[in-house]
């Protein structure tokens, strides 16, 4: 599969089949993360993997993760980072006027979430490469994942992503239409 395929493929799969996914698969998930592009290469995203009964229990009974469906996944990844390995621009940054100290925190934050977001995605394309189905979930109660899986606690977690081998028929969304998405000079229309 090309990767034009696997990103046309790809759909939010929320039911999937009671099967777990072999270690190498998940090895194979990390790897395609793992090789996601980063800024100046801090690489912050790190995945904390969950396929657990009990933990995955644990955390539903806690409110960890708000859908229910998600704790019937057999492969949960939280997708985790710290801020801080930014810290490194800090003066730079300062020094030449860029951000405030108060500008720098948000500054941090969200270069670590475009960072992890760009590798959950090489995850999730790999994902449907092999033949897996995933789906984002955002609605998470990060305080209860930090403290029950020891996550540092400034660090951040955006989402989890589930996986797992569908059991419910592709739907593909609609998509809006090139011509709403691309923002341009009038004088430099794309055909």
């Amino acid at each position: 599969m090309h990767v034009k395929e696997a990103i046309e493929k790809r759909t939010s799969i929320r039911k999937f089949k009671d099967k777990s996914i072999p270690d190498n698969i998940i090895h194979e998930l990390i790897e395609a993360g793992r090789l996601a592009p980063s800024g100046s290469n801090v690489q912050p995203t790190r995945y904390f993997i969950i396929k657990d009964k009990e933990l995955k229990e644990k955390l539903r009974k806690k409110g960890a993760l708000e859908q229910d469906f998600v704790y019937d996944a057999p492969l949960i990844i939280v997708l985790c980072g710290n801020p801080k390995d930014y810290e490194r621009f800090k003066e730079v940054k300062l020094k030449k006027g860029i951000l405030s100290e108060k500008a720098l925190i948000s500054f941090e934050r969200e270069r670590a979430v475009r960072d992890i977001s760009i590798s959950s995605s090489f995850l999730v394309l790999r994902a449907t490469e092999l033949g897996l189905g995933s789906c984002y979930i955002g609605l998470i109660n990060e305080d209860v994942l930090k403290k029950e899986l020891s996550i540092l606690k400034e660090w951040i977690i955006p989402y989890a992503v589930i996986f797992g081998y569908p059991d419910e028929p592709s739907q593909k969304s609609s998509r809006k239409d090139l011509n709403e998405l691309i923002l341009n000079n009038k004088n430099e229309e794309i055909k």
